[in-house]
This record gives structure tokens, sequence and C-alpha cells, in this order.
């Protein structure tokens, strides 16, 4: 559904619809969880969203290169030729970088602030020489750059009922909260790279460490410190999605259902890392394919009641004046 994707959001230009095509597969094939959630979004506001998690995924990739050939110091140079790149094209200049041109597309667009597009690329940056952090708070500045920022990115594109400002902690913590159970999930692929995304004073008050969190990965071997460090790690992160819980009742109506869905399935992550006996080590926890339709049909439901609801006329009761201020919604669980 490219095609009406683009035409729905007025793209016509040739090379940008190539451009958000080419982004619509990278959220395709690395982000199957979000982009499921993503096809709940009205459809003229997905290509943005493909255009956003486009752009991040080209520059994780470039992060993950070495060891394929590359230097740390090449794929420096590639990073600051992408920001390069991506600095010129939201100036308004030519670029012949696909997934830049669509992000500069969509932060024209919706007046996305350039300043969270910097702090992820600084972020991305410190990942050729960072590799692991020694407390929560050294990771959260590290995920503000690298999560918090796409929550914020997200927010024009999605649409509040409430200022922006007043959404913003929230959605800044559903970017946090997704990465970091990203990280629970692939602790044993990230350790391969040299990586712990967990931090450091966390293992330690359960006895673990690089050395011991190494040898299980090695051996196969399971050690009853992991796993209390790891289902410790998972109570954090369930407290950063209770952070983001109420930023879902301050989206636009028909964007919801699309980050409610995308709430539930990552948070679901958790809950099969869990039901797996925190074993991250050694197989990547899945979320299964029925509770994925269940969660997504759930969505489409509330997409059509959004939809049906965005498109009745609001009544007012006699006598009341109109404030021009949006209903607020309760607050919805997720």
């Amino acid at each position: 559904m490219t095609a009406r994707e683009l035409d729905a959001a007025g793209i016509t230009d040739p090379l940008l619809r190539d451009a958000y095509a080419r982004c619509r597969r990278l959220n395709a094939r690395h982000g199957k969880t979000y982009f499921l959630a993503t096809r709940l979004l009205p459809v003229e506001r997905r290509p943005a969203v493909h255009a956003l998690y486009g752009f991040a995924r080209r520059a994780d990739d470039l992060v993950d290169e070495p060891g394929a050939g590359r230097s740390t110091a090449d794929c420096a140079r590639a990073l600051d030729a992408l920001q390069g790149c991506l600095e010129e094209a939201l100036r308004g200049g030519e670029t012949t970088e696909p997934v830049v041109r669509a992000v500069a597309h969509t932060a024209a667009v919706y007046r996305i602030d350039h300043r969270h597009f910097a702090d992820f690329m600084a972020s991305m940056r410190s990942d050729l020489t960072v590799t692991d952090y020694p407390t929560y708070e050294d990771l959260r500045r590290y995920v503000h750059g690298s999560a918090a920022v796409m929550g914020l990115e997200m927010l024009p594109v999605l649409g509040t009922v409430a200022p922006q400002d007043e959404a913003a902690p929230h959605a800044a913590a559903l970017g946090v909260a997704f990465q970091l159970t990203n990280f629970l999930r692939d602790v044993g692929e990230d350790l391969d790279r040299g990586r712990i995304y967990l931090p450091a004073d966390l293992l330690a008050a359960h006895g673990v460490d690089r050395a011991l969190l190494r040898w299980s990965r090695d051996t196969g071997h399971r050690d009853p410190r992991i796993t209390a460090a790891m289902a410790a790690a998972a109570d954090l992160v369930r407290g950063v999605y209770r952070e983001a819980a109420p930023g879902l009742a301050l989206l636009d109506p028909v964007s919801r259902p699309c980050i409610r869905t995308a709430f539930v399935l990552y948070r679901a992550i958790l809950d099969a890392v869990r039901d797996d006996g925190y074993a991250v080590l050694h197989r990547r926890a899945v979320v299964s394919r029925r509770r994925r339709a269940a969660t997504a049909l759930g969505g489409l439901a509330r997409v059509t009641a959004a939809r049906i609801a965005a498109r009745r006329p609001a009544v007012r009761r006699p006598g009341t004046p109109y404030s021009g201020v949006p209903h607020r919604p309760q607050e919805e669980t997720p």
C-alpha cells in the first residue's frame, strides 16, 4: 500500500516517493513490531513515521558495521558524512541520500525540532566508543538521544489533544521504554558486539559482571545471579512504561490505537522474557503470533471507532460555551 500512503500524504515528486518507499522497507524489515502498529495510523501519516524510523535504522546500521570489514574510524567517518548530509538537507539543501531526503521532508512538513536529530546522532556516535554504563543515570543520558528523541519527533506526526509540552515527557518515556525493552531482549547479541546496555550497578547488586555474562553466553550455562539481575532490569523497564502510560490519552484519538498497540506489544516482550526464565543470553524471547494478531485486531477495532467518532460532529449542551479546547479523554488503561 506504499502508493496509497504516499498519495494520501500528498507526496508526488518521484525521487521523494522513492525515498519514502525505501524507508518503509527498512521499517518493515527491521522493526516488525512497530511496523505492525504503524499500519493502524491514518494512511497519510504513515510515510512520516517510516521516514523517522528509516533514518534511525540507517544510522544504527553504520554503528554496527565494525567487524564487517570496517574499522571504528571508518564508521565514525560514515556517521559524520550522514550527519553533514542531514544538516544540509534540514537547511533546505539537496541530498542524494534517500533516507535523508525523506526525513528532511518530514521534518519540514511537521516542523520537527532539529535539535532532536543532533541529539540522536550524538548517541549514535557514542556507540562507537562506549561499551557499558556504570549507572542507570548514565544509561538514561544515552537513551535520551537514541530513544527519547524518537518519541519527541513522533509527537507532531501523531497529534495531541493537549499542548505538546504536556505530552512530551510521556512520549520521551515511551521511546525509552521501547529501547530498554530491546536492550533486555538482546543482551546476548549486544554482548557479542562488545556492548552491555544494562546498568553496571544494577548487575553488580546481584553479583553479575561482564565476565560472568560472557561465561554464560559462551558456555550456555545458566546462573541464578544473572536470572535475578535480568528480573530486576525488567522491573526497572516496567517502571518506565508506567511513566509513559498517561501520554496515551493525550494523543489524537485516531493515533492512539497505533501507539497503544505498540505499547502493548513491546511490553509483552517483557512478559515473554519472564516466561522464558530470563534466558536472554541464550535466545531471543518473542511474543507469540496469536498474541500479536489479537492485539492488532483490537487496535483495528479502536481505529474504526476513532474514525467514526472523528467524523461525528461535536455536540454541546444548550447554553454551554465553546472553549475551543478539545475534550480531555480519561486516561486509558493499556
